[in-house]
């Protein structure tokens, strides 16, 4: 009898591996694996190499018991933070640990089960830690079970005093925070209903609320600074610099010719914002007279000198680093210097003589950067302008401080910035359009209005000049082999472009997600999407696609600007990072002894990157953080008036819609919707009727009435009015993707 040779099985692709670790719906160990692709003998060492390359390549992670599953999910057991309670009573959580950029998943805390009754001794509250027992409930999203609570939540809260039925209710500042907290007339420390405290929570919780005592009275609440103050210890933002820091810049004095070139001829300007604090960059440009680059320019930015004044390792480089960068509000700034320096030495004040470090750029015609050289240098502005100032100038109306500046400094600007933008345009740069806002107050600290940011060629200008010195700062370290902390910008996670791709799809608008490989292929999306009912949608759906920015000494390049090196040189008043770029350009290019410290130890420049990369975030949130607090307070006039929005976002809490005007966000909740089950189309970002097929989209057009204006925690409540459209068919949702929904009966 002869026997058939058994059949040979293919080894199966990454794309086959990666595709079954996904659709597994846990953790898959490499048993698993073989099994289902039938590899037996030699082959295991093939799959085992595989999966460590995946592994490397962050397409898998590790688990427990070395099995794998897709990046970004969670493991069975692990430890969460309990970040907020909703109107139902549900708490929510995110994981203590979790190093990727994209938002966490949604994690529904359920109540211990045993034996049918809830876990004796398991009661978890808002900002405890727990450890807990995952399971996966859907595409970014998890329930869980606790299994013991490891850690109490903070000990002190902050909030605005009000009264209560049996004495004092402190109300948190924190939208997280949702019950309140009981202050006897023992424990208030002399404060009273209105003033904005610090509490601590005591021990113990009785029935009803938790009771808590004032340890710190920070001033009213309807005071002209008690929004920023509220979002700085929101925030844990560091206000108070050491005294050994504050005596170092207060002896802080000018700087000489010595070491240094004479840049005081040159009629370099500064150009800002009219509220801005510090001026840490001039510019001039001029036409390159070098015969062999017709038409071509010279540019010059010129830089605060900041490691002058802040060497490593002395007090005010402790305090710059914890810091790691200013913080803007609308009534003051947390600056990173104290203001002896940032508003002082290191401010490049119109007329007088200030140090920095500069670099002269050389552009072609078209806008390509020829060559570059840094100098240390002293430097005189001749002015400053504001951005307003500047285009009104160049729009042929100039002021008094313009008109003369105009052949000489104006005209020139331009024109060379022309040439920039031609090149920026051929390198295929990221170009999303989304408005922002800016709160205006009045003399006594109050909102006075909510207005779009103006955006104007003066703008671009001082950015376009900005990025070419910081691609210039990135390519002399590299040249003279210093350590680099880049700014790095990664391309779109294939997940991120697969949900994008499904929801385009819904518009109509074909997205071939697996050919992403430039920043400019994004851009056709915009332009078709431009005067259309979607284009802000679809600008802010892009932007929710796109990696985040990070420090890095690890050069991937920068996504979004179209460069393959960048590093941020221009703003060292208020970046860490850019203070540790102009301390390797004064080392490698031997420009004085206050650079990085010869002979001794590199900086640990990966760990560097990380922290200032969390302290950018942390400013980047608590200023949207004021921004929605002080809009809030700006509309707690308006309660009851209806406003035109568009919907911003949709989920289980109901629509948030996004106001025409100001800006504002706020929340429609699901239980003020008509009676229906709602089902969410994660993938089509829709909430659509079971029964009526009343259906709401992303960017959806709306009225909505404004029900609730809270200044303290920036919440806004909405009432929806008209919007919404009805569709007889009933389409199913994508897999993974579906949810339904109920209102709560009345």
């Amino acid at each position: 009898m002869t026997h058939k040779p058994a059949k040979s099985v293919p080894f199966p692709t990454r794309e086959q591996v990666l595709a079954f670790i996904r659709e597994a719906g846990g953790a898959v160990g490499r048993r698993e694996i073989a099994r289902a692709f039938q590899i037996t003998g030699a082959q295991r060492t093939e799959l085992r190499a595989l999966l460590k390359d995946l592994e490397s390549e962050g397409d898998v992670q590790r688990g427990r018991g070395r099995r794998l599953r897709p990046p970004g999910t969670l493991p069975e057991v692990t430890v969460l933070t309990v970040t907020h309670q909703d109107a139902d009573g549900d708490l929510y959580c995110k994981p203590v640990v979790w190093p990727h950029e994209e938002p966490p998943p949604r994690i529904l805390l359920w109540p211990a089960r045993r034996d049918g009754r809830a876990a004796a001794g398991i009661a978890p509250a808002v900002g405890d830690r727990v450890l807990a027992r995952l399971s996966q409930a859907g595409e970014n999203r998890y329930d869980a079970r606790p299994i013991r609570v490891l850690e109490h939540g903070p000990s002190r809260v902050l909030g605005v005093l009000a009264e209560g039925r049996d004495g004092l209710r402190l109300r948190p500042t924190s939208r997280k925070e949702r019950d309140d907290y009981r202050v006897a007339p023992t424990d208030t420390q002399g404060a009273g209903p209105g003033d904005l405290v610090e509490v601590e929570v005591l021990p113990g919780r009785a029935l009803g609320l938790r009771r808590a005592r004032v340890v710190d009275r920070l001033g009213e609440q309807d005071g002209p600074r008690s929004i920023s103050l509220i979002v700085v210890h929101t925030h844990d933002i560091p206000v108070d610099f050491p005294p050994e820091a504050l005596e170092q810049a207060e002896a802080a004095t000018g700087v000489g010719l010595e070491g240094r070139a004479d840049l005081r001829d040159i009629p370099f300007v500064t150009i800002d914002g009219e509220d801005a604090r510090d001026f840490d960059d001039a510019v001039f440009a001029d036409s390159d007279l070098d015969p062999d680059n017709p038409g071509g320019w010279t540019v010059w930015v010129a830089i605060a000198d900041v490691a002058h004044y802040v060497r490593p390792g002395d007090p005010l480089d402790k305090a710059a680093f914890e810091r790691g960068n200013s913080v803007y509000f609308p009534d003051r700034v947390v600056p990173m210097l104290p203001e002896a320096l940032s508003n002082g030495w290191c401010s490049l004040r119109p007329n007088e003589d200030r140090g920095c470090l500069a670099v002269r750029l050389t552009f072609a015609a078209d806008g390509t950067l020829l060559g570059h050289a840094f100098t240390r240098g002293l430097m005189r502005s001749a002015a400053r302008l504001t951005y307003t100032q500047a285009q009104a100038a160049r729009d042929g109306t100039p002021d008094d401080t313009t008109a003369p500046l105009m052949d000489r400094v104006i005209t020139p600007l331009f024109e060379a910035y022309a040439a920039l933008k031609e090149a920026r345009k051929r390198r295929g740069c990221l170009e999303l359009d989304l408005p922002e806002r800016q709160v205006l107050l009045n003399e006594a600290g109050q909102v006075r209005c909510v207005v779009p940011r103006p955006r104007y060629d003066s703008h671009r200008l001082i950015e376009e000049f900005m990025i070419a010195a910081n691609v210039a700062a990135a390519e002399t370290l590299e040249a003279r082999r210093q350590p680099c902390l880049y700014r790095v910008h990664d391309q779109p996670a294939p997940e991120k472009l697969h949900a994008l791709a499904e929801f385009l799809d819904t518009l109509s608008l074909p997205f071939h997600k697996g050919t992403v490989q430039r920043a400019s292929q994004f851009n056709g999306l915009l332009e078709r999407a431009h005067g259309t009912p979607h284009e802000i949608m679809v600008n802010e759906i892009i932007l929710r696609s796109q990696a985040q920015a990070e420090y890095t000494p690890d050069n991937i390049g920068h996504f979004g600007l179209a460069l393959s090196r960048y590093a941020h040189f221009t703003s060292p008043i208020r970046r860490y990072a850019d203070l540790m770029v102009h301390r390797g350009l004064i080392a490698g290019l031997g420009l004085g002894p206050d650079g990085r410290a010869a002979g001794g130890p590199d900086p640990d420049l990966a760990e560097i990157g990380r922290h200032i990369t969390a302290t950018e975030r942390r400013a980047a949130t608590a200023e949207r953080d004021a921004l929605a607090r002080y809009t809030a307070s700006f509309l707690q006039g308006s309660v009851g008036a209806a406003f035109p929005g568009r919907v911003s976002g949709l989920n289980r809490a109901g629509l948030f819609v996004t106001l025409d005007d100001s800006g504002a966000d706020g929340l429609v909740p699901m239980s003020t919707l008509p009676d229906d089950y709602y089902r969410h189309d994660e993938a089509a970002h829709t909430l659509r009727g079971e029964h009526s097929g009343l259906t709401f989209h992303l960017g959806m057009a709306v009225v909505v009435r404004l029900r609730d204006a809270n200044p303290i925690s920036g919440g806004l409540l909405f009432e929806l009015l008209e919007g919404g459209s009805r569709t007889a068919e009933r389409r199913r949702a994508p897999r993974g993707g579906r949810r339904v929904l109920r209102r709560p009966r009345r």
